[in-house]
């Protein structure tokens, strides 16, 4: 039964701007069309601005960005007219993804022009087109800003004294892997037309964040995200494995072996936050000096890989072989870390992981035969480390497959793909299992699990060993792929990855607890450097500030761990307080059944 019941008017927040409820959507729909019909007019005169956005016709660099926003933001402004095949994409009947998608097309409108005026000179160099496009992306905004903000289980629908829709039912099985299937395709096109962006058109990829940033929290606003991550956990193994097809399939998406190189070293890094998750995120121990152990795997398999350069140079171990040595490098120098210091807590035990960390560093870099025994060659390190040879299939080599020529880093990706799915196999089983119930325990309330019989220390011993062994493991390809290991990154900060700032950074952004969540924060902190080249030199400060705005915010991180979203909201306000959501529209449904 569904219930017929008027909402008031008075159960709404009216917006800050003064018109009324038909001209403000009216506003939003036709913002959207002249903003998506302004791309394929001429932004500007010149192509020496990146992008080429100088042809009529059809969209490029920047215009597409903006061809993308005022898409969604027509499709959003469209569920204000109650348009029946549209009713999915807002099912909670909010009006703030209105808004914030309006923000995505009107924040990469107004950049480019700015950037257009700025890069080349004036306001002179700006086509119609651009100016267009800035009027046209406004008004949505301004539309938005004057629509009702329903409360918390009514909906804009209720405002318009529209009946409630009931709550969805439970979608097929072959329905529910459809969806999962376009959202990670949507989410794979996402992650390549960002990482093709060139190096020099830094103008596009801020565009390409700004569009990122408030089209995904729009999203999240309708509650969609959550009925993915849903639909995604009821059919865990098949989401798994399409996110493995769509990580195989990138480099084939790519005509620039650089950018392979982009996303090995992005899963180098989520594979060693990942271990690092099992450290800070499970066990709730500060750990500032995890990049070590990296470097201990790395160094490890650099010596027994066959390098002329290596202490060992006779010595060339398959790749599975130095896999194994570069882990249980790593185990023993983990358990010799922790066993004197896993008894301290908090602050302590920071400030001893801080010091071992640099330890580690002064130490490989003293090992060059003057300062101490020739073992690492110091500064110089061990360069020249062979390419591997798995099963006769040489990784250093181009090899064409389905008429695609794939390079040496796209080679190691596929490698660094099964190395990140074994260590994400280890950290899933490990954190369902009776010791990760323990580890969490730990985390808690580590007096009141001692309490319980658990043993806090042989617990805490055994999360750093495993953290550790998976950081070696994937210093050993690490050390392969660059050919060589010297001693100057593996420091707590510095200008590039890898260091322990981070590795902790992409954990905390990401989530902690989540497997998700680390690669997640691997891949923006290490993509946003590449492609912003004048943010290396103020990393840490931009990680400062990402921090501080994820604290204020989304504190439990951007892909929630369920136990530390209820930690840090209320019930019923998990995503945004006072807005509708889909368990707000069920409730009010089932009540008037």
């Amino acid at each position: 039964m569904t219930d017929t019941t008027t909402i008031s008017p008075a159960a709404t927040e009216r917006g800050p701007v003064p018109l009324p409820l038909s001209l403000a959507r009216l506003l939003v729909v036709v913002g959207a069309v002249g903003t998506v019909a302004s791309t394929f007019l001429s932004w500007t005169w010149t192509s020496d601005f990146p992008g080429d956005l100088t042809v009529y016709g059809y969209p490029a660099g920047l215009q597409i960005l903006a061809l993308v926003g005022g898409v969604l933001t027509l499709l959003f402004g469209l569920t204000l007219w109650d348009v029946k095949w549209l009713r999915w994409l807002n099912p909670a009947g909010a009006t703030s993804p209105v808004f914030l998608t309006a923000l995505s097309a009107f924040a990469v409108c107004w950049f480019t022009g700015i950037a257009i005026a700025v890069d080349l000179g004036g306001l002179v160099n700006l086509d119609p087109g651009a100016y267009v496009a800035m009027a046209a992306s406004a008004l949505p905004v301004v539309g938005a800003l004057a629509l009702p903000h329903p409360a918390p289980g009514t909906g804009f629908r209720g405002y318009l004294t529209k009946p409630q829709l009931p709550a969805p039912g439970k979608a097929s099985p072959l329905v529910e892997r459809l969806v999962l299937t376009v959202g990670v395709a949507l989410g794979l096109l996402a992650f390549s037309y960002g990482i093709g962006i060139d190096n020099d058109a830094s103008e596009t990829f801020i565009g390409y964040l700004l569009l990122l940033l408030f089209a995904a929290w729009g999203l999240m606003h309708t509650g969609l995200v959550d009925r993915f991550a849903t639909t995604a956990a009821h059919h865990k193994g098949f989401a798994s494995a399409l996110a493995f097809v769509a990580a195989v399939a990138f480099p084939f998406t790519q005509n620039d072996d650089h950018n392979a190189n982009v996303g090995v070293n992005i899963l180098i890094f989520a594979t060693v936050a990942l271990g690092l998750n099992i450290v800070v995120g499970l066990t709730g121990l500060l750990d500032l000096g995890y990049v070590a152990f990296l470097g201990v795997g790395a160094y490890a398999a650099a010596l027994v890989s066959g390098s002329e350069y290596s202490r060992f140079s006779g010595v060339h171990f398959p790749f599975w072989a130095a896999a194994l040595t570069g882990m249980a490098a790593s185990l023993v120098f983990g358990v010799l870390i922790g066993a004197p210091t896993l008894r301290l807590r908090g602050d302590y035990l920071a400030i001893v992981t801080l010091g071992f960390g640099e330890i580690f560093r002064i130490t490989v870099n003293n090992l060059d035969g003057t300062s101490g025994p020739n073992i690492t060659r110091g500064p110089n390190g061990i360069t020249q480390i062979p390419d591997l040879n798995i099963f006769g299939f040489n990784l250093g080599d181009s090899h064409n497959i389905l008429g695609h020529s794939l390079g040496r880093f796209a080679n190691y990706l596929f490698l660094m793909l099964i190395v990140t799915a074994i260590v994400v196999l280890v950290f899933t089983r490990a954190a369902d299992s009776r010791i990760g119930r323990s580890w969490i325990a730990i985390r808690e309330d580590e007096t009141a699990a001692t309490a319980m019989g658990i043993n806090g220390f042989r617990v805490k011993l055994i999360a750093f060993a495993l953290g550790a062994s998976l950081a070696g493991l994937a210093g050993t390809v690490m050390a392969h792929v660059n050919y060589s290991v010297n001693p100057q990154p593996y420091q707590f900060a510095g200008a590039a990855p890898p260091n322990s700032a981070f590795l902790l950074a992409a954990v905390v952004l990401g989530g902690m607890g989540t497997v998700s969540g680390p690669l997640l924060g691997a891949s923006v902190l290490y993509l946003v450097p590449e492609k912003l080249q004048f943010l290396q030199n103020y990393e840490l400060f931009a990680f400062g500030v990402a921090l501080i705005l994820l604290m204020r915010f989304r504190p439990e991180g951007i892909i929630a761990n369920r136990r530390r979203q209820l930690e840090f909201h209320e019930t019923g306000q998990l995503d945004v307080p006072a807005q509708a959501t889909l368990s707000d529209d069920a409730a009010v449904t089932k009540a008037g059944a």
